[in-house]
């Protein structure tokens, strides 16, 4: 007999094939009531696939009581309650180092994108002003800069392995130094933005870290300095940021998260020291495969006996 399978949201057309072949899977977003959904199906779950868009907390897990795995699309795992999966000896699964690349390459992309000022010096073609006022002013270089990473994990190490080729001088601020590391470490975030002239995010959210880069880090990074987030938007304190842009206390932003998304602040929109995406780190077609086959490769992995390829918990 099949496992049955709770599937809390809709997934990419890939894993929703897969998981209907190998399960017996329900879709939690087609229940017309879920009290009598889980009322229903609740016990028979013995698995769940979800993503960062639907929290996963005790009240959902206790609904279903002889659930063991939650496997999520995606590396982070703030929307899933770890502690309330670990006292109820439930794996939880996520999707790690097949992103890595991806979204390593979209913060260095952001990096040249703010520096080099491209969104806007494009804007400044296509509006003819090239041709009427002539040149537009220099743009910065990044070779010697120092960049200040936050959150020396596997796609911080990643970006900054990327950053030394172009000349770049690496310092790092996180829980706790790591002695296999030869870049600087700040146990203080604040010191390290004072000594860096651009401040990566790439660590995970949650409470730990809400609002870490706030308006004295921002500050600290000063008026010629750059904020890239590619991590999550609760990381920055985005009424600060917004504040320390239009300011001038803050020189440039490249953000890919956001407080509220899809929502972004209308301030943010009009500045054109700011470069802004959707969300879109690990957003290409190789790696968006490549974690769909990671979420179905965890729970396979767990029903053939051998535990989930990548636990969190």
């Amino acid at each position: 007999m099949k496992p049955n399978v709770l599937m809390t949201a809709p997934m990419m057309p890939h894993i929703e094939a897969a998981l209907d072949q190998a399960y017996v899977v329900q879709r939690l977003w087609q229940a017309e009531n879920e009290d009598a959904f889980f009322e229903k199906h609740g016990a028979s779950f013995v698995a769940v696939a979800t993503g960062g868009h639907h929290r996963a907390d005790g009240a959902l897990m206790d609904r279903m009581p002889n659930l063991k795995i939650i496997s999520s699309f995606g590396v982070g795992v703030d929307h899933i309650d770890l502690d309330a999966a670990a006292a109820r000896n439930i794996i939880v699964g996520n999707t790690p180092d097949v992103l890595n690349d991806d979204v390593a390459n979209l913060a260095i992309a952001l990096v040249f994108a703010t520096t080099r000022r491209l969104v806007e010096w494009d804007k400044y073609v296509r509006a003819g002003l090239w041709v009427r006022d002539g040149n537009p002013p220099l743009a910065r270089g990044i070779h010697g800069k120092t960049v200040g990473i936050l959150g020396l994990g596997r796609i911080g190490k990643d970006i900054a392995r990327k950053l030394e080729v172009f000349g770049c001088n690496i310092v790092y601020s996180g829980r706790q130094a790591q002695e296999d590391q030869a870049y600087k470490f700040y146990p203080d975030l604040t010191v390290m933005a004072a000594a860096s002239d651009i401040l990566i995010a790439i660590c995970p959210g949650g409470e730990a870290t809400h609002h870490i880069v706030n308006a004295q880090v921002l500050d600290a990074l000063g008026p010629e300095g750059t904020f890239i987030n590619v991590s999550r938007g609760s990381v920055h304190d985005e009424v600060a940021l917004v504040k320390a842009l239009a300011g001038g206390q803050l020189g440039a932003a490249g953000l890919d998260v956001f407080a509220d998304e899809p929502n972004v602040p209308e301030a943010l929109l009009s500045m054109d020291n700011v470069v802004l995406q959707p969300h879109q780190g690990s957003a290409t077609v190789e790696t968006r495969k490549a974690m769909g086959d990671r979420v179905v490769d965890n729970l396979a992995s767990y029903f053939a006996g051998n535990g989930a390829i990548s636990p969190v918990t």
